[in-house]
């Protein structure tokens, strides 16, 4: 329980940011709202104009823009991008820190399980991960009904879409973990986790540009719980949901078995 405070203290700070950080998001995204939907289907034929490799780049997709659970789907994407950057950060640097700030070998001489340590370092990960969600949830009630002229239901909309970033913030979340725990230098963990990141997410823009790679989808998580599939479609899919628990149990594990193995000397 010491080890889980004192890691929540380490990290209220960056926590403290990013919260700020995609509020201002929200905020500044949802001011480009009323621009589009004051032109109305012009937007959209505006954006019909535009190149499909542009389209795929900005995160556009078959919606109505001018309506507020329209252009949500679109921002939705740029918000999930942020939560799993943050979220493969934390995964990576609470396992790093250690060896940057030469304090492994005290915490290791601690007569304190490994298991328990690295436990209680994962809960504080997954606590400030799900704070960050919190946080990013009431800013979009509260900032979205402010432009919500046109009386449109999309609460339940948010709620399903940021349960859908929990997921996949936690599958970053170990993935970040996993990295620091197997690499001999776990500093560098941070920066290859994002490199996956951004390969998945730049994956994801492939198969929206190409459908014959569409079976590629199972491989980017950023295409397991798409806005657009779950607003307007059937929901969740139970396959990306099982994909996604599966890959966050095996790197748990893997987070686990090497954290063991890890030397003092590092």
């Amino acid at each position: 329980m010491n080890i889980f405070i004192q890691e929540l203290k380490i990290l209220r700070k960056s926590l403290l940011f990013w919260c700020i950080g995609v509020f201002l998001m929200v905020v500044s995204g949802m001011g480009k709202f009323k621009a589009y939907s004051s032109q109305g289907q012009s937007i959209n034929d505006l954006v019909a104009d535009i190149p499909q490799s542009l389209q795929a780049v900005l995160g556009f997709s078959a919606v109505d823009l001018s309506t507020l659970s329209g252009y949500y789907s679109i921002l939705f994407l740029y918000l999930l991008l942020m939560a799993t950057i943050h979220a493969t950060m934390q995964g990576a640097t609470i396992i790093a820190k250690e060896q940057r700030d030469k304090t492994s070998e005290f915490l290791f001489v601690k007569p304190i399980s490994r298991s328990t340590i690295i436990t209680a370092k994962l809960l504080a990960a997954f606590t400030n991960v799900i704070i960050f969600n919190l946080v990013t949830l009431v800013s979009l009630v509260t900032i979205l009904d402010k432009y919500n002229t046109g009386g449109e239901e999309v609460n339940g909309d948010i709620a399903l879409t940021m349960l859908a970033m929990s997921i996949v913030q936690v599958l970053f979340l170990v993935l970040g973990s996993a990295l620091a725990a197997i690499k001999r230098k776990a500093r560098n963990a941070a920066s290859a986790a994002t490199g996956i990141l951004l390969l998945t997410y730049i994956l994801s823009i492939a198969i929206d540009l190409n459908k014959s790679i569409e079976i590629l989808k199972y491989v980017t998580p950023f295409k397991y719980f798409e806005a657009k599939n779950i607003m307007f479609g059937g929901g969740f899919e139970l396959s990306f949901v099982i994909i996604s628990v599966v890959i966050i149990a095996g790197l748990t594990m893997v987070t686990y078995v090497f954290y063991q193995k890890r030397d003092l000397n590092v």
